[in-house]
């Protein structure tokens, strides 16, 4: 198994940035799916973007909705993954979770993020 602490979220105007931190207690090289998803009041939790290693080879994946203002990144060496959130939108408001799978699916606890107009 997998322990993900989150940190980073908070308050922050529309336009503006922040930056979310993952740690993981396990190398990347033995997690399959590593990455962000998030979850607003009332709605389901959804996929914000992910890093998938397929045997050498690694890609990042986005969801529409963020795609050329959220970028993923990771330093292996640390075994941390971060998210930054550029030109935040009040529809960005959710808790923001760290996500592996290792076979199985692990998750963080969450840290909110509230985007006010």
């Amino acid at each position: 198994q997998v322990q993900l602490v989150e940190s980073g979220g908070g308050l922050v105007q529309a336009g503006g940035s922040l930056r979310l931190s993952c740690a993981a207690s396990k190398s990347f090289l033995s997690i399959n799916v590593v990455g962000w998803y998030r979850q607003a009041s009332g709605k389901q939790r959804e996929l914000v973007a992910t890093f998938t290693r397929r045997g050498t080879i690694t890609y990042a994946e986005y969801a529409d909705s963020v795609k050329g203002r959220f970028t993923i990144s990771r330093e292996s060496a640390n075994n941390t993954v971060f998210l930054q959130m550029n030109s935040v939108k009040p529809e960005d408001t959710a808790v923001y979770y760290c996500y592996a799978n290792l076979g199985l699916n692990y998750w963080g606890q969450g840290t909110q993020v509230i985007v006010s107009s």
